[in-house]
């Protein structure tokens, strides 16, 4: 493929992702993000092998490497702290060649971003929509301005502009029904082991603490609530206290040593699988080709897949339409089936169904960690790499 000008909208984990992948393929990028600033949602992200591959073969390996946490096993307890389930996860790593990155997504938005350079993105401009003819797409920012290009590539997020016209019809966000608070603390084996990731469950919410690097800990709590409960963070502590009282003690300590103001609280939406990917000249691409709910952690992971896969269709053809059909080819069925995966997981896991919930309760009693890594690893090895 001739080297080629591409746009992207957004420059999140998967637009920045998409962009060094395809300045390395040769083609020239540039980037045009809404928000003023590249502050990222969510305090981590856990990069599971199949997004570590990914970053490797993009050359990021020992900087990622450097600065994650060193996840070596699982456990799930109890509200009470009674341990259900504790297992190592290097059969998973052995298995599939790479480790487990949790990694603080502002230490991975960085390295990107350095890595592609802080000149190809301008903040605070939005691609609010795009024309096509047979030569190239025109790209309508948000300031007024049209750009030209051989290629426009959606990654703007869940809140995407672009997806219906791509999908050629209305996407709704539907709210996977509850919400999660997350953040970041100081690792402390008062709280959980250092390279635990711990879990504790009941009553169909969940508690989760995992080693993310630089000594510190990203927790999250999951509660089932009504969409659109209040947000007010002066409340954030009170609210988890009152949740989750009567938990297990490292629970208790694990709120009281939050700091709400590094704490985000995020109502959870996913959007049923697409029936498309692209339209002609412009590819969709991470959240705003499949937004997914967080119960497997593959958001990001996937994203990360979309990036390669562009770039190496891309490598493949010499007509950039038909690489963006084979990208949607290679794409849409995968993805599917990990947003599908994902909302049964978040189904289950919350008590959409309760008696599901209470069976997997008993299930997490007997694990051995075989049933646990061999999902894992089957989504690993679904990658492209």
């Amino acid at each position: 493929m001739p080297s080629l000008d591409i746009i992207i909208a957004g420059a999140g984990m998967g637009g920045l992702t998409a962009a060094l992948a395809l300045q390395q393929a040769g083609h020239r990028v540039r980037l045009f993000e809404r928000a003023q600033d590249l502050a990222p949602i969510g305090a981590a992200i856990s990069i599971w092998p199949n997004g570590v591959k990914v970053l490797e073969h993009l050359g990021l390996g020992p900087a990622i490497a450097a600065v994650s946490g060193d996840m070596q096993t699982m456990s799930y307890r109890d509200h009470q702290g009674q341990l259900l389930t504790h297992f190592s996860l290097l059969p998973l790593y052995t298995a599939v060649g790479r480790p487990a990155r949790p990694i603080a997504r502002a230490h991975l938005q960085r390295l990107l971003l350095d890595a592609v350079g802080a000149d190809q993105v301008t903040l605070g401009v939005g691609c609010e929509g795009f024309e096509q003819d047979a030569d190239g797409v025109t790209v309508h920012l948000g300031d007024g301005r049209r750009e030209r290009a051989d290629l426009l590539i959606a990654a703007d997020g869940t809140h995407s502009r672009l997806r219906d016209r791509v999908a050629g019809r209305a996407i709704t966000r539907e709210y996977c029904g509850y919400v999660n608070w997350n953040g970041r603390v100081a690792i402390a084996p008062d709280l959980a082991e250092a390279h635990d990731w711990a879990q504790f469950v009941g009553a169909h919410q969940r508690v989760s603490l995992m080693p993310m690097g630089g000594d510190e800990f990203y927790f999250f709590f999951d509660v089932p609530l009504p969409k659109g409960t209040p947000n007010d963070r002066s409340r954030y502590r009170a609210e988890l206290a009152e949740h989750f009282a009567g938990w297990a003690p490292p629970v208790q300590r694990l709120i009281e040593r939050l700091d709400p103001q590094g704490v985000a609280r995020v109502e959870i939406h996913d959007t049923r699988p697409l029936p498309t990917l692209v339209q002609g000249r412009v590819a969709l691409l991470g959240d705003s080709a499949h937004a997914m709910a967080p119960d497997l952690g593959q958001g990001g992971c996937q994203a990360m897949e979309d990036a390669w896969v562009l770039a190496r269709c891309l490598d493949a053809e010499q007509d950039p339409l038909a690489a963006l059909q084979a990208y949607e080819a290679a794409r849409l069925e995968r993805v599917a089936g990990i947003v599908a995966r994902a909302r049964k997981r978040c189904e289950i896991t919350h008590g959409h169904e309760p008696l599901a919930t209470q069976a997997w309760y008993a299930e997490l009693a007997r694990e051995t960690g075989e049933t646990v890594i061999a999902g894992l690893r089957k989504t690993a090895e679904g990658g492209p790499l």
